[in-house]
C-alpha cells in the first residue's frame, strides 16, 4: 500500500522494509538510469523494480519507437546487479519542463529514503502542457526504507 504526504517541497511515499541508516555513509550512492518528462502517472508514487523483465517493461518506449520484431537491438540501460532499483513517478505538473537530470545525494534516515535532486527554476517562457515525469534510479541493495522523499535543492 502506498500513500502520499506532501511536506513543503518534498514528496513522501510509503512502501515496505526495516531499520534506518544514517545520512553520513549513504550520500552520493545513487545511479540515475532513466528519466523522462512524460509517461508517468498522475499521482506521485514509487515501485521497487525486482528484475530485468520489470525494468524493461517500465522503460519500454523511452528510447523511441520500438519495432517488436527487432526489440533486442534497442540499447536499453543494463539492469544493475546487487542494487535496489526504484521507479519514481513524480505526479502531474502544469509545464513540460520537469525532468530529473541528476541525483545529488541519497540517504536513509528513520526508514525514509531521501533523494536530493536539483531544483529547476520555473518562470518565464515555458511549455504549457501537462507533464507526468518519472525516473528510475538505483541505490545500494542494503538500503532499508519504508518511504521515499524527494528533496529539491539549488
Amino acid at each position: 500500500m502506498k500513500r502520499l504526504l506532501i511536506l513543503g517541497t518534498a514528496i513522501l511515499m510509503s512502501c515496505t522494509a526495516t531499520p534506518s541508516q544514517g545520512p553520513s555513509a549513504m550520500q552520493k550512492n545513487a545511479e540515475l538510469l532513466v528519466s523522462e518528462s512524460q509517461g508517468g502517472t498522475d499521482a506521485a508514487g514509487f515501485t521497487v523494480i525486482k528484475n530485468e523483465n520489470e525494468f524493461r517493461n517500465s522503460i519500454k518506449g523511452s528510447f523511441g519507437l520500438i519495432d517488436l520484431k527487432n526489440e533486442p537491438s534497442v540499447n536499453y540501460p543494463k539492469f544493475p546487479k546487487n542494487k535496489k532499483v526504484i521507479l519514481y513517478h513524480m505526479g502531474s505538473f502544469r509545464s513540460g519542463s520537469h525532468r530529473v537530470t541528476s541525483i545529488k545525494s541519497v540517504y536513509v534516515k528513520s526508514n525514509v529514503l531521501y533523494v536530493e535532486i536539483p531544483l529547476i527554476p520555473s518562470g518565464g517562457m515555458e511549455i504549457q502542457v501537462i507533464s507526468n515525469p518519472w525516473f528510475i534510479f538505483a541505490v545500494p541493495s542494503d538500503y532499508q526504507f519504508t518511504s521515499v522523499e524527494l528533496k529539491y535543492s539549488n
